[in-house]
């Protein structure tokens, strides 16, 4: 299937990007800056290359409000990365042995849990598994302990459609956030968590660069089992440059940062966002023909899932949506059923367009 224009791409990640990202990469593909040559092609440690790199961050930082108690840390290795990383480097700020409280709200925060317990012990405070991760477990129902490390949680689970909607409070214990799938798309207060963690291929560029975000003096407590590559302390006092890092990925987060400044910053994304994510929520809820299974509160702003009542029309779906170029639908094999990811750069039209074609597959079928 081809297309002279285009789609309206709803995938999960690697996501669609803004128009005017691609452009600008495409126009300096062959020669960035008058240089004669691409930006991947030029040494990581040159001054030309550093400035992108240094540019980077401070749109960052703009964009984020994040104060410089803060370190930015640009690394290779994804979320997975991460979940390895982060109780190699904080666990043993946990004073009886390395500990850490895990809050389960979907797969992807599964994975952290399961991942941290190679470890040290890891408790289990909260998990919404029980409710195949429809919902969010009442603040008042978790277990914390009196001795962790820290505190995980999964800001926007990207499989189940589920986002908490504030950052919950913990108390003096450092809380970690891995918002992969929500960086950018709304105002968040930095100084109510600890560490802040997201790869770029969702609402920032391609795939390849991941960020992390941690309280300075939460650096240099690292295990000493953790890897070199792994070590926040090493990475933040090279630059994040101990290899060779992703700058063709780090470029282009670079021209994603500049794309939404020009848009007005985070506070206009946010509203952009929720005009998408109500309107496709309010045709969900008036169609006796498809579902949103979420409790309403904790539905997803970037990942809306949904199903057909009727799924022997999955198929059917999938194909007439797909010949219209309303792409990558599909729900994770997981958990089935379809979601459409409307990430910051999924413009309003293209979930106007889902709508029309949602409403005129009820009718027909």
């Amino acid at each position: 299937m081809t297309f002279d224009r285009r789609i309206f791409n709803f995938a999960a990640g690697p996501a669609t990007l803004p128009e005017a990202v691609l452009k600008q990469a495409a126009d300096e593909m062959l020669n960035w800056r008058g240089l004669g040559t691409s930006v991947m092609e030029i040494s990581h440690r040159s001054k030309e290359f550093m400035s992108v790199y240094e540019e980077t961050i401070q749109d960052l930082r703009s964009l984020m409000n994040i104060p410089n108690n803060y370190e930015i840390l640009l690394l290779q290795g994804g979320g997975l990365g991460q979940n390895a990383a982060i109780p190699m480097n904080l666990m043993s700020l946990a004073k009886g042995g390395p500990k850490a409280d895990y809050i389960v709200t979907g797969i992807w925060s599964e994975k952290s849990y399961k991942e941290a317990q190679k470890y040290g012990i890891v408790n289990l405070a909260a998990s919404s598994a029980a409710e195949k991760f429809n919902t969010i477990p009442p603040r008042s129902s978790w277990q914390l302990s009196s001795d962790a490390a820290y505190v995980l949680y999964c800001a926007n689970e990207t499989i189940g459609g589920v986002e908490f909607p504030d950052i919950p409070n913990v108390g003096s214990v450092p809380l970690v956030a891995d918002i992969a799938s929500n960086i950018l798309s709304k105002e968040m207060d930095i100084t109510k968590c600890a560490v802040w963690f997201a790869g770029a291929q969702k609402n920032i560029g391609p795939s390849g660069v991941t960020i992390v975000i941690v309280r300075k003096d939460l650096i240099g407590h690292s295990m000493g089992i953790t890897p070199t590559i792994w070590d926040w302390s090493i990475q933040a006092g090279t630059q994040s440059m101990i290899n060779t890092p992703p700058t063709f990925a780090i470029y282009m987060a670079g021209l994603g940062f500049k794309w939404l400044l020009k848009q007005g910053g985070v506070k206009v994304i946010e509203k952009q966002n929720q005009e998408k994510a109500d309107l496709l929520y309010n045709f969900l809820d008036q169609s006796s023909f498809y579902e949103n299974r979420v409790t309403k509160e904790y539905r997803s702003r970037m990942n809306a899932t949904f199903f057909l009542k009727d799924e022997s029309l999955n198929v059917k779906f999938l194909e007439e949506s797909s010949a219209l170029g309303l792409v990558a639908l599909r729900g994770h094999k997981a958990v089935g059923g379809m979601r459409a990811s409307i990430y910051n750069a999924m413009p309003l039209e293209g979930v106007k367009a889902l709508i029309e074609f949602m409403r005129d597959f009820e009718r027909r079928a």
